[in-house]
């Protein structure tokens, strides 16, 4: 893959090689041809064993956090913004004068590199998205490179049972963009696709702005028609397609009445408004926030050149994301595990919605993915929890994520827990997740749902799948 010989003639050491975000980044350039290396405390912690085993059987060179993998000022340094000075890697690169980036930066020399490039932007919904479209864009013959946030179970093998990246033979790059950090602004894709606009960890004006300038930089702009803060935004894109379920005047649509939605799948109608042709669409995926992601990739490709027609045929086959309504399946006792990512409220919102739509209690167990995050945003994600939850549902909250630091953690998950009987919901706080874990296999009952949320911490799979052991 001869994309950006430059970008990978540098040895890089990754420092958190494991992150959701790190490690397919740290893939792609070891696939481009680079020398990858890295350390992370959860491999230091004997934290899931089995990622960091699958890594070096890849030839990755992993090392203790304590500065020992930097040995050369030719090394790269990939470093989150957020760490701090005082971890060795980073001060070990500075005393040799190491170059350091931050994820998003390399990055975007990659994705900026391709001749092809197609961002997915929003607040909520690119992880399923991207892996959508890049499956679209594989399926269409495209040999796309794809970075993503979580692993797409298409692209899953044996020697590579975390792909969270792809790497296709140079000429197209589909990517995930991130505006939590402000590092959208630092891409300039030939397809900007915006799903959605709203409060996660930063203002709405900043939101505003920050997503209008993603969409003006890109040659052509794809917006949802449902969503009104994207759809007023429109008007920044240059050759807009826009997608959606409600609104009729979306170019890509659904035949209003042909939409069927079960507890694991769904199918569809898809309209192109633009020449009257239907093309029916089959998703294993439930819910109505996957039909719009569905739509909205088809429309990202159709944007890119592949017809209408072959990017919804190519979803048929899509097997979609591990921690995306994972269903994990339902013991012998009729309790059904759902794995997800939802964390924020507009996440936690769409999957309760899905899990809602259909009958049987539901048991909400989450794990805030911090301190920072539960003061940002708990009083959506506690309405969120209220609102969508019925009197026979429960949510149950353990502490949130902590793997040291600085950080305040004076206001934890107790004060969401008050929160949510405030807007008349039903929660409990139980501090450790074990602790959560017992009462839900002590509680747990036929016909109950058990839904496992939170981000930023990979063992929540293995968690969710032993509750489904145990009950």
């Amino acid at each position: 893959m001869n994309q950006d010989t430059d970008v990978v003639a540098h040895p890089y050491f990754f420092c958190g090689i494991g992150g959701s975000g790190m490690l397919p980044l740290a893939q792609i350039v070891k696939g481009m041809g680079g020398e990858v290396a890295g350390s992370d405390r959860s491999f230091d912690q004997g934290r899931t064993p089995e990622k960091f085993a699958a890594l070096e059987r890849q030839g990755f060179r992993l090392f203790p956090q304590d500065g020992s993998g930097i040995t050369s000022a030719e090394q790269i340094l990939v470093a989150s913004a957020a760490i701090e000075d005082t971890v060795p890697e980073v001060a070990r690169a500075r005393e040799l004068g190491c170059q350091r980036l931050t994820r998003a930066e390399l990055l975007a020399r990659l994705f900026n590199a391709a001749p092809r490039s197609l961002a997915v932007g929003g607040t909520s919904g690119k992880s399923t998205t991207t892996a959508m479209l890049g499956w679209i864009m594989e399926s269409a013959g495209k040999s796309p490179t794809i970075m993503n946030g979580a692993v797409m179970k298409n692209f899953v093998t044996e020697d590579r049972p975390f792909a969270s990246a792809v790497v296709g033979d140079g000429g197209c790059f589909v990517s995930e963009v991130d505006e939590s950090d402000g590092s959208i602004a630092l891409y300039r894709p030939t397809v900007a696709l915006l799903l959605n606009v709203s409060l996660d960890h930063k203002s709405m004006d900043e939101l505003r702005d920050l997503f209008g300038d993603f969409l003006e930089r890109a040659e052509r702009g794809v917006v949802n028609a449902d969503d009104v803060e994207a759809f007023r935004l429109v008007a920044r894109a240059k050759e807009p397609v826009t997608f959606g379920i409600t609104n009729t005047c979306a170019a890509l649509g659904v035949v209003e009445g042909s939409v069927a939605d079960g507890p694991t799948r769904q199918a569809a109608m898809v309209v192109d408004r633009r020449d009257g042709s239907e093309h029916a669409l089959t998703l294993a995926m439930p819910g109505g926030h996957n039909l719009s992601n569905a739509l909205a990739a088809v429309a990202a490709a159709n944007a890119a050149g592949v017809p209408v027609a072959d990017a919804v045929a190519a979803l048929g086959s899509f097997k979609g994301l591990a921690r995306r309504f994972d269903v994990l399946g339902t013991s012998a006792s009729g309790v059904t595990v759902i794995d997800d990512f939802g964390h924020n409220p507009e996440k936690a919102r769409a999957t309760l919605k899905t899990l809602k739509a259909h009958p049987g209690r539901v048991i909400a167990f989450f794990q805030p993915h911090g301190y920072g995050p539960l003061r940002q945003m708990g009083h959506e994600l506690a309405e969120t929890f209220a609102q969508e939850l019925g009197p026979d549902d429960l949510t149950l909250l353990c502490d949130p994520v902590y793997f040291g630091g600085t950080v305040d953690r004076s206001v934890g998950s107790e004060r969401i827990v008050d929160m949510i009987h405030a807007a008349g919901g039903k929660a409990l706080h139980i501090n450790t997740r074990e602790g959560c874990g017992d009462f839900i296999v002590e509680n747990a009952r036929a016909g109950d749902r058990v839904v496992v949320m939170g981000a930023r911490d990979d063992t929540l799979t293995e968690f969710a799948a032993s509750l489904l052991q145990r009950l």
